[in-house]
């Protein structure tokens, strides 16, 4: 067991959150190394790295993962996270075959939808521990609230998550993050008459605030002010020591050959694995033998072309491991399964299709 004392630098879990508009994607580029997820597809006009844009809940996972495994970057941006729980719904709601996640009876459509993103925060969790910040961007809404133990009402800004107050998402979100920072415009009432009864709003300068108000959801752990011009230099101090990449482990020294050997004895190239080197691997040049897979029918519902797309996979080996199931005979073609399968299944349980596909290629002779 060990005790220590002292602030300990880590990767930070940051929610930037405003109303539309206000610069949420453009302060958050401004991170160490950022690479976006852009669930949104609002970054087009920003020069900055992203992934494709995700077309369902298994593509999202998919790419975190990715961002796991091979560390491209020192900052993931998810913009916005209340479109990815829009992903996260369809999902829950897919695999039940339900119109909506009202449909569930006694709110058990929310209860998944809360599991499902516990997990999704969690599988971020990881990359925060591997030395990744992680910021999740998300629009603000503006709700009645009342307290319990107080007469009357008043509004207040809120993350926009969890449009029904049996979802939960919001509160997961806002335990889950180290920080939460409301964005909004400040404005000043100005007396327009002599007697100071008739005001208008001037100024509209863009501020940060860092911590909790009545009016509004916001923390932060490191004495930030309460408020502060949305400059991204007054909160840069917090990850200058934070983003450090990981120290690769030694390797062993490879001896070279004073001359190379012939061209048919050299050996071939070892393969380099992102985990020890901590960079991306250079892109494997394809065998020139190989017969490029068809061009997917472009009537093959998205979210399910996507992941086809990713993994190389052609319509005749889904349509073989559907039949192989039993769902559809082999010669149905994929845009004739019923939406809901498709969405239900295939795409929701992909890394179980896949894997009945890896299967298929293993024992289907050259």
């Amino acid at each position: 067991m060990n005790i220590t004392t002292g602030k300990v630098a880590k990767a930070q879990k940051v929610v930037l959150y405003g109303p539309e508009g206000i610069g949420k994607s453009s302060f958050a580029a401004q991170f160490p190394d950022p690479i976006f997820i852009d669930t949104e597809g609002s970054t087009g006009n920003m020069d900055v790295a992203r992934m494709d844009k995700p077309s369902s809940w298994t593509m999202l996972y998919q790419q975190i993962d990715f961002f796991k495994n091979n560390r491209p970057g020192k900052t993931l941006i998810i913009d916005t996270i209340d479109w990815a729980e829009r992903l996260a719904i369809d999902f829950v709601t897919s695999r039940a075959s339900k119109e909506s996640i009202t449909s569930f009876g006694y709110g058990e459509g929310f209860i998944q939808l809360e599991e499902k993103f516990g997990k999704f925060l969690n599988r971020l969790s990881d990359l925060v521990e591997m030395g990744i910040n992680v910021v999740l961007t998300a629009h603000a809404k503006i709700t009645k609230f009342e307290q319990p133990d107080e007469m009357g009402a008043y509004d207040r800004w809120e993350l926009k998550l969890g449009n029904k107050t049996t979802a939960k998402t919001a509160a997961l979100t806002k335990e889950w993050a180290d920080m939460v920072l409301f964005m909004n415009y400040k404005t000043f009432s100005v007396a327009t008459d002599d007697k100071g009864k008739k005001h208008k709003g001037q100024g509209g300068v863009r501020t940060i605030y860092a911590n909790h108000h009545p009016a509004w959801d916001a923390k932060n752990r490191h004495e930030l002010p309460d408020e502060f011009p949305m400059e991204y230099s007054r909160i840069a101090h917090i990850f200058v020591s934070n983003t450090s990449t990981p120290t690769p482990s030694a390797q062993p020294k490879v001896e070279q050959p004073a001359t190379p050997p012939p061209v048919d004895q050299q050996p071939a190239a070892a393969n380099v694995s992102p985990e020890t080197t901590g960079s991306v691997p250079e892109p494997q040049k394809v065998n020139q033998t190989q017969e490029p897979k068809a061009t997917l029918d472009t009537a093959i519902p998205q979210s399910l072309r996507d992941l086809m797309t990713q993994h190389d996979v052609s319509e005749e080996e889904i349509q073989i491991v559907v039949s192989q199931k039993g769902y559809y005979p082999q010669d149905t073609p994929i845009v004739n399964y019923d939406n809901s399968f498709i969405e239900g299944v295939l795409v929701g349980a992909w890394q179980q299709v896949f894997g009945m596909v890896e299967e298929v290629r293993k024992n289907t002779p050259f």
